[in-house]
């Protein structure tokens, strides 16, 4: 590429003591080199924050913040107030991303002028127990010694898409990661930085980043679609998605399906899918 926007990619950590090097490394390992990245440690309790300070001193592109614990939304904010690049990139400190991940997004968005643009997944299933079987056919090791099996996820063909084609998709899946989150997404910086309302919700449990993609599409007006899987979604038990409270997970759900309504809308698609709505209330998220 002729040109080499900055790109910040943000990185809430957590008690990620487990996970947080291996992340790091792939963040680091990018054929794309103009990057800032930005680790925000959210008051981790365990060693997280010493392997991070460990890095910023070996990497002059990471800025490593360290804050009291306010949740992963109110890290994430803070980070996109932090950051200086012309994308922004999202990580969450138990996954890692594929070496190429970076220079493709960022070449789709710089090729066709898209103010988002998503990208397949892969599902990792980490090994149980403490030995790591044998490689067999149809595996893969999706980085830093994880060999499973890895599935790969996503709904879209190769290519560009209007704003009404985005949301006519997102209405399709509405439970689906591939849409609702934030991780295997590359944002304009200026976009989000312009309108106070995108940001991710500081209230729900959880959703937020289906929230804040919900509120990005609002003033976006070109997206592409990747099919080259450019993220490592690693299944962690422990985390948030496995351990919802369902009343809280119902509420949730409630208040963004008033949110999801006056989106669609305001874009005209609403009276066509109303039906849909309510297969996101009663839905289930992907795990």
């Amino acid at each position: 590429m002729d040109q080499t926007p900055l790109v910040s990619v943000i990185v809430p950590i957590y008690n990620a003591k487990d996970h947080i090097a291996r992340c790091v490394e792939s963040i680091r390992r990018q054929t794309y080199p103009h990057l800032q990245i930005l680790l925000l440690n959210d008051g981790s309790r365990d060693v997280s924050l010493e392997v991070c300070r460990m890095f910023a001193q070996v990497d002059g592109r990471i800025t490593l913040i360290d804050k009291a614990n306010s949740g992963v939304s109110a890290t994430r904010n803070l980070g996109m107030r932090a950051a200086r690049g012309e994308y922004l990139q999202f990580v969450d400190a138990d996954d890692t991303v594929q070496p190429y991940a970076t220079e493709l997004l960022v070449d789709r968005a710089q090729r066709y002028g898209a103010d988002m643009v998503i990208a397949h997944y892969n599902r990792v299933e980490p090994p149980r127990g403490r030995e790591r079987p044998a490689r067999r056919a149809g595996e893969s090791d999706p980085g830093f010694g994880m060999r499973t099996r890895v599935q790969t996820f996503g709904f879209l063909m190769e290519g560009p898409l209007t704003k009404a084609e985005f949301a006519y998709g997102l209405m399709q899946e509405p439970a689906s990661f591939y849409y609702g989150v934030m991780w295997n997404k590359l944002y304009r910086t200026a976009l989000v930085q312009a309108h106070p309302d995108v940001v991710c919700s500081e209230e729900l449990d959880y959703s937020e980043d289906f929230y804040f993609n919900l509120s990005y599409i609002r003033y976006a007006e070109s997206f592409y679609a990747l099919s080259t899987p450019i993220y490592n979604y690693v299944q962690n038990p422990q985390s948030l998605v496995h351990n919802l409270n369902p009343v809280k997970a119902l509420a949730t759900r409630w208040e963004l399906s008033a949110y999801y309504k006056d989106l669609y809308k305001q874009l005209g698609l609403y009276e066509e899918n109303k039906l849909r709505l309510n297969k996101y209330f009663f839905g289930i998220a992907e795990s």
